[in-house]
């Protein structure tokens, strides 16, 4: 890390933006506003080791973000900053430009990145800069919720019971700014254009994403209030992908454009309002699932890499090479089974799939065709717009059956079964699948009777046969 030498220190504290693109319920910006003047930073750090480098949806994503938190922060009278590179060298360099004697930021909890910060506080504290972390995104510390015997939980309903035992604390409210940093000090700072960055995918490419969502803290607040007006129908709903019945909110908690924190005080709120009901829990239950997967990667940095149980490093999947073929159908959406096809295209037009969904495609990559669930995880990792380290890898494991508090891997989704049950009126599907979106009588549920006209194609395995392979490589590993 380079170490420039220090001027005198000032007063302006620099917020070092991160996964937290807002200004609602952010402690490090509440804590440099009461310091004096604050200038905002963000740095696109792909560089650093171990730092896993964005997907093409979530770096679209982020570029939208970037440019409503500068219009947000202008509101606020705080320029924004934007720099590139390893940030244990761009953070002294601009430290050292601007003579700021502070420094926040919210706290992360992937392995490289706490690595990161760690290297940052320890040169903060050999030049003389204040330099302080806060939480902010998740509700509670991965160290500080333990078990009775003081290890991290492995399954879930006792962590969300003992999390749910515990005091969650309230929101912070924009806070009030007193000044942005001088002129000078901003400039000094050297930024650059987020347009410069290469961030957005090709012209033309990007229609999908563009039509289906707005990036912004401004947007996750509509997003939730209009959810939580139609929260009571989440428990049956959420497992319907023809119904509009989830929250949407994934790619705004991954970005940090509103908080846990938030999400969580505005569903009670709801609830003491007007009651509560079994959908209004299933969500707060989804909120704790996220917090698990969190504290799951806290303890295993690697985990979209690593299973989660040891026995899975036997498995027998089949090879990329053997593979390819069906890997390919499955991204494309061309597998001949059309409720995972009809995701899949949802996927590569939108950025997003339904969460039931996801876990038929899931299922039928890992167990029918027996390719490697790490192999889809990144698939979505580049793909999709709220691409998570900890819950994307979360929950491949768990689809997959190798991670903590897994699905049992003789666990094997029927997408056929599941079309019928969770879009039985093929709504979804026909969406999806403009060969299947004709009246002619033929049961979009049915690939085997669809015949080639509609040029659809043919199931790329069968599926009791194919289940009885993923039995038998199970029980190699028992």
């Amino acid at each position: 890390m380079s170490a420039p030498e220090d001027p005198a220190r000032g007063t302006t504290t620099i917020v070092w933006f991160r996964d937290d693109l807002r200004v609602t319920d952010h402690p490090a910006l509440e804590a440099a506003c009461r310091r004096g003047a604050v200038l905002a930073l963000y740095v696109l750090d792909q560089e650093s080791e171990g730092v896993r480098p964005l997907g093409t949806a979530t770096k679209w994503w982020l570029h939208g973000s970037l440019r409503s938190l500068r219009d947000t922060l202008g509101e606020l009278g705080i320029p924004l900053v934007l720099r590139r590179g390893a940030a244990e060298d761009v953070l002294p360099e601009v430290l050292g430009r601007t003579g700021a004697g502070g420094i926040t930021w919210n706290r992360r909890y992937g392995g490289p990145e706490l690595a990161v910060d760690a290297g940052v506080k320890q040169w903060c504290a050999e030049h003389g800069v204040e330099a302080h972390s806060f939480q902010a995104a998740l509700l509670h510390e991965p160290w500080a919720l333990r078990t009775g015997a003081g290890g991290p939980y492995k399954v879930f309903t006792p962590f969300w019971k003992a999390l749910r035992a515990l005091e969650i604390r309230q929101p912070l409210p924009v806070p009030d700014t007193g000044r942005g940093a001088a002129a000078e000090v901003a400039a000094a700072a050297g930024t650059e254009d987020e347009d410069d960055w290469t961030l957005l995918p090709p012209t033309g490419t990007a229609a999908g994403l563009d039509a289906t969502w707005t990036p912004g803290e401004a947007a996750a607040w509509e997003r939730l209030d209009d959810f939580l007006d139609r929260v009571e129908d989440y428990d049956e709903g959420h497992d319907r992908p023809d119904q509009d019945s989830t929250s949407r909110l994934s790619p705004h908690l991954r970005w940090g454009e509103i908080s846990p924190f938030a999400v969580w005080d505005a569903a009670v709120r709801h609830r003491s309002e007007q009651g509560s009901s079994p959908g209004l829990e299933k969500f707060l239950a989804e909120l704790g699932w996220r917090e698990f997967n969190w504290h799951l990667l806290h303890q295993l940095p690697d985990l979209h890499l690593r299973h989660v149980r040891p026995a899975f490093d036997a498995f027998p999947w089949r090879g990329p090479d053997e593979a390819a073929g069906d890997l390919r159908a499955w991204q494309q959406g061309r597998t001949g089974f059309p409720l995972v096809d009809a995701g899949m295209r949802q996927l590569r037009a939108t950025g997003w799939m339904h969460n039931r969904v996801r876990m038929v495609a899931g299922s039928l990559l890992t167990k029918n065709l027996l390719v490697d669930w790490r192999a889809g995880e990144q698939w979505f990792w580049d793909v999709l717009v709220d691409a998570d380290p900890a819950c994307g890898a979360g929950n491949w494991q768990w689809v997959a059956g190798s991670g903590a508090d897994a699905s049992p891997f003789f666990r094997i989704f029927n997408p056929l079964t599941q079309g019928r049950k969770f879009d039985p009126d093929a709504r979804y599907i026909r969406r999806w699948i403009p060969e299947l979106a004709g009246d002619d009588g033929v049961d979009p549920h049915e690939p085997g009777l669809l015949g080639p006209s509609v040029g659809y194609p043919e199931p790329v395995v069968d599926l009791p046969t194919s289940r009885g392979r993923a039995l038998d490589a199970y029980a190699s590993i028992r």
